[in-house]
């Protein structure tokens, strides 16, 4: 078969397959897997040569660490020493150790025991930082230090590879030659460190000056394949490389550029890393020795995500958040595959042993997406998360203004009237906003503002003005009908996030509503007008005429709001009235002033 039949069965797979699971709630990764395992050689048997594909499809790994190292400055790095050389370290020792341990209990061998112990003790950081994008927590506690251990596995994966002539039965004779190899490493990282900070940006400033857009393109992809293959020929992982390169970079000017061109390449190579990870899932031997492999998947599980949870305990890390990191790192690693292939090589484990373990992996990462959905349901739950608080307590008093969503919108709404003297009640449907929001001082309590009970207890029916700035469309229009509906005295002024979210609140009888960003694109408007050339007056007269005319035709789809054709047909009639509009200005602007008779 062809590169291109090939291709064209990737994409074929993955567009069947991707959709559905993530359809289903279970997220595109598991999608990708199970495409791979429904072409590999053990279902469908479209694909045979599995193991030459994901060795290329490994690229995907080194190009998300590549985009990882560009979203974290070294000084941001040096913020999460503790959790990489304390957390991660202590997860990589800790469960090595105790998975090593288990592994004599059931009758391995010290040598295999070791090896498997230790490869099984690593994290799949593909998996993990994948399924953390997919839902937006990279940036979250938890998410952070899953990223720091993530970060340490990758640096332990270089001595566990010194490790193997050790404990290979033909012993290791080339010690020296090892030492020189770690000198040698040592000096790889010393370079793309050194390149990364003297020679790289100059490199992207001259291709960006004298260059095309495809050379930069180019440029950024050759960066990235550089570093990974200079640490590959040291014995380091290439991932690592591609982080320090992108961590190098994350300061310069060039770091958007550079991610936006690395972002498609990243995106299918890290789906193909996964498909290729599901074809060598060796279904056959799942088959025969399933309740081995389930029993000893189960066993990697649990007692990972029982040392994580306590380690992550000890390190300051709250319950659930702990609870948290234990469900998102507890399965194997990509770098598995190379430590057990590593060690075949070697003869320091066997074909059976190496087989068994390759697929104990795969299963846990398949394993991964439904350890996330129980997390969210339960676990969080159970480990006191944000879903058991109860709402709190609000004050006796009744004040004149009630603020329901005290995000970006709702804290300029409170400040100003707190400067005004005017008292206030804020509401917020986030645990995290409240906590931090009460960090500086100010008072707003937790609660869903579309339950009739929080807005009893918050004395709505004894306030004048309930401002609903609420960041979700549904929920800010839930709060709207239920005071709408019980409170009808009660004048409603709302933010709007869009369009459409203005007609249905207009719908719904508010009279006040202010829509996401108008406002100050208005004033941006009004700024570009004048940089072209406009007076300040001929400027706002001009935005002035768009906010009205814009103001009548919100009037008018709301009329046709539910008729998807009639407002579709209003939109474009609107463009050309509005059109039309602006060129008679123009035109009466032209016209020479008529002089005035004479009384004469």
């Amino acid at each position: 078969m062809d590169f291109l039949q090939e291709a064209a069965i990737f994409l074929g797979t993955a567009i069947i397959a991707v959709p559905l699971f993530r359809r289903l709630g279970f997220g595109s990764v598991l999608g990708y897997l199970a495409a791979g395992v429904a072409i590999g050689p053990w279902v469908l048997g479209l694909i045979s040569d599995s193991e030459n594909i994901l060795h290329f499809a490994e690229l995907g790994v080194v190009f998300l660490l590549f985009v990882i190292g560009l979203e974290l400055q070294p000084q941001r790095l040096w913020v999460l020493r503790k959790q990489i050389f304390g957390l991660g370290l202590s997860q990589v020792v800790v469960s090595g150790a105790a998975l090593s341990g288990i592994g004599l209990l059931a009758g391995l061998t010290l040598n295999v025991a070791i090896l498997a112990g230790f490869g099984l003790a690593l994290s799949s950081t593909a998996f993990v930082l994948q399924m953390l994008a997919e839902k937006n927590q990279l940036s979250t506690i938890h998410g952070r230090w899953a990223f720091a251990v993530l970060l340490f596995q990758d640096l332990a994966v270089i001595p566990l590879l010194a490790l193997i002539p050790l404990l290979s039965p033909v012993g290791s004779t080339e010690s020296a030659s090892d030492t020189g190899s770690y000198l040698i490493g040592l000096a790889v990282v010393v370079a793309v460190f050194a390149s990364g900070r003297f020679i790289i940006r100059h490199v992207f400033r001259a291709i960006a000056r004298w260059g095309s857009e495809e050379t930069f393109t180019a440029a950024a992809l050759l960066i990235v394949i550089g570093a990974a293959l200079l640490m590959e020929s040291a014995h380091i992982s290439m991932g690592l490389g591609a982080f320090l390169a992108g961590m190098l970079l994350a300061d310069s000017e060039f770091r958007h550029q550079l991610e936006a061109d690395i972002a498609p390449f990243k995106g299918l190579l890290l789906g193909l890393f996964f498909i290729a990870v599901g074809m060598t899932a060796n279904v056959g031997l799942l088959a025969e020795s399933w309740p081995s492999v389930v029993a000893v998947t189960a066993g990697l599980l649990i007692v990972k995500a029982i040392i994580l949870y306590s380690l992550s305990r000890l390190f300051g890390l709250d319950g659930a958040r702990s609870g948290t990191l234990s469900m998102s790192l507890p399965q194997g690693g990509e770098f598995a595959f190379v430590l057990f292939a590593a060690a075949l090589a070697s003869q320091a484990i066997s074909q059976d042993d190496a087989e068994f373990f390759i697929l104990v992996v795969t299963l846990s990462m398949a394993v991964t997406p439904f350890l996330f959905l129980f997390n969210e349901r339960y676990l969080k739950v159970w480990l006191g998360g944000a879903e058991i608080r109860q709402f709190d307590t609000l004050p006796d008093t009744p004040n004149r203004v009630v603020i329901a969503g005290f995000g970006r919108v709702g804290q300029i709404v409170g400040r100003i009237l707190s400067m005004r003297g005017i008292p206030f009640t804020a509401i917020d449907p986030s645990v995290d906003q409240v906590d931090i929001v009460r960090r500086f001082g100010n008072k707003v309590y937790y609660g869903e503002p579309h339950r009739l009970d929080i807005l009893r207890a918050a004395s709505v029916d004894a306030c004048t003005i309930v401002v609903v700035a609420i960041d979700d469309p549904e929920d800010s229009l839930k709060t709207v009908q239920t005071i709408r509906t019980h409170y009808p005295q009660v004048r409603v002024y709302a933010r709007a996030r869009n369009r459409y979210h203005a007609l249905r609140l207009m719908d719904m009888g508010v009279e006040f509503f202010v829509r996401d960003t108008l406002l100050s694109s208005f004033s941006l408007t009004e700024a570009v007008l004048q940089g072209l050339g406009d007076t300040e007056a001929e400027a706002a007269e001009s935005v002035k005429m768009f906010e009205e005319f814009d103001r009548t035709l919100l009037d008018r789809q709301q009329a046709v709001m539910h008729d998807e054709t009639k407002f579709i047909q209003s939109a474009k009639e609107a463009a050309d009235e509005l059109r039309e509009l602006f060129e008679r200005q123009a035109n009466e602007e032209m016209k020479p002033e008529t002089a005035p008779e004479s009384s004469q």
